[in-house]
């Protein structure tokens, strides 16, 4: 019956990508509202920094809606964007057609009180050769809390290409470990995909999905898809806390979900058990999994405490694969919970059956008006291709996104929420949104 159900899934998510924002879900309150109710700043210029540029008004102070009037690329040029100044909301659903994609960079968040959405990051490997020392996360955040980052997509990360990161051990007690690295975190409806297995980064293999750091707290990750990297979707570290809800895991390598507090790292200091509830999430093998992957892995010398409901782990071919396993001989323990570790009485968690078809719609930077990179990954999950990658060449290079010009109208949104008044996003149409090749798109014209 659980391959059947999944099977069916799997058909509609062959129809995906039909011009629309995406199914509504009930959502729980989320850490932040970031710059809600504060001033509007305009971003007008796509280069990297400079008088109305996204860093000059990421560096601005006070609470404030950052919105776009021009749409393209932002070449970072082996940079990172910082975000240190809080109460801000970047609103990438504002630019026109393309929206906003960021290359040869990543965004990092040393802030709090900040709301992300509706952006593309492209990372790549920047030119730079093999193992080089480049490194740079696609998305992180350092010691942050009460983030959202909704509907966004990082691809291409030669670190992590979403992660909560920190500071392992500030002051003296577990209190104090907790509050001074990243905690208060929502990821949601985002699409992190084909991190760079062997790029610049100076340990060489590092394809990866997402880091939760030692001692990190209340992360959720609701809704997001991960695709072909080796490791880390996610990995949870020592005394870390995470919920995922509905989330999808595609073609993971060597590792899914796992769990490793390491002694290397923590030394002398005592362990903390780390804590995951994970309810209705999807593993599907692909290409490049390892036979018999199991869903969550536990390794390292920590004790891990677990609930799960609702989880679905195939193989390629849709033959059940397990839920456990553990990497290297240690004593750390799972511990099976009774009843969730996290509050879920908030969240409308769908069947897991259903989770592939309504995020491969819904997940994403602009799910009504994707770019060609995201629309071939997505088909390939759909259809089982694809694989993990060395370098963003591989799949045809950074793309190149024309300038897009149009004015922001308050009026037209609602800037509580960010939503347009009339539901129509900028570049929404009803058209399907599908990877056509050259003889493709001139025999469906001819068919007109």
């Amino acid at each position: 019956m659980l391959k059947t159900t999944y099977f069916r899934g799997l058909t509609a998510a062959a129809l995906l990508l039909a011009g629309a924002a995406g199914p509504a879900f009930a959502q729980p309150g989320d850490p932040t509202e970031g710059g809600k109710g504060g001033k509007i700043i305009r971003v007008t210029t796509l280069a990297k920094d400079g008088p109305g540029s996204l860093a000059e008004a990421l560096a601005a102070k006070g609470p404030r809606i950052i919105v776009f009037e021009v749409g393209g690329a932002i070449d970072l040029e082996k940079s990172s964007l910082l975000i240190e100044e809080p109460f801000v909301t970047i609103a990438g659903q504002t630019a026109p057609s393309p929206g906003i994609t960021i290359l040869r960079g990543g965004i990092d968040v040393k802030a709090h009180d900040v709301k992300i959405s509706h952006l593309r990051v492209m990372t790549g490997d920047a030119g730079m050769p093999k193992r080089s020392g480049w490194e740079a996360d696609a998305f992180s955040t350092v010691a942050a809390h009460n983030v959202v980052v909704e509907n966004n997509t990082f691809m291409w990360a030669v670190d992590e290409n979403m992660s909560a990161s920190g500071p392992r051990f500030t002051g003296n007690t577990v209190e104090e470990w907790r509050k001074g690295t990243s905690h208060d975190i929502t990821f949601r409806l985002n699409f992190a995909a084909e991190g760079l297995a062997d790029s610049s980064h100076p340990k060489g293999e590092h394809s990866k999905g997402s880091l939760i750091h030692d001692n990190a707290t209340n992360i959720v990750f609701d809704r997001n898809i991960w695709a072909h990297s080796v490791e880390r979707s996610p990995l949870v570290k020592g005394g870390a806390q995470v919920l995922m809800v509905n989330n999808f895991i595609y073609d993971p390598g060597l590792r899914a979900v796992h769990y490793n507090l390491m002694d290397l790292e923590w030394t002398d200091h005592p362990h903390v058990a780390g804590e995951i509830t994970a309810v209705g999430n999807v593993m599907r093998g692909g290409n490049s999994t390892s036979e018999d992957l199991p869903f969550l892995m536990l390794g390292g010398v920590g004790d891990l405490k677990y609930y799960g409901k609702d989880n679905i782990a195939v193989d390629r071919h849709g033959e059940a694969l397990p839920m456990f396993g553990t990497y290297g001989q240690t004593a750390a323990k799972l511990i099976e919970a009774k009843a969730p570790l996290a509050d879920l009485s908030k969240y409308d968690v769908m069947p897991a059956g259903e989770v592939e078809t309504a995020l491969l719609r819904s997940a994403g930077a602009r799910p009504w008006d994707r770019s060609d990179e995201e629309i071939r990954v997505l088909f390939y999950i759909a259809e089982g291709r694809g694989e993990v990658i060395d370098s963003q060449e591989e799949v045809g290079g950074y793309p190149s996104f024309p300038e897009t010009r149009a004015a922001f109208d308050p009026a037209y949104w609602d800037l509580a929420t960010m939503t347009p008044r009339n539901g129509i996003y900028p570049g929404q149409t009803v058209a399907p949104q599908e990877a056509l090749s050259t003889r493709d798109r001139e025999m469906r014209e001819q068919a007109k």
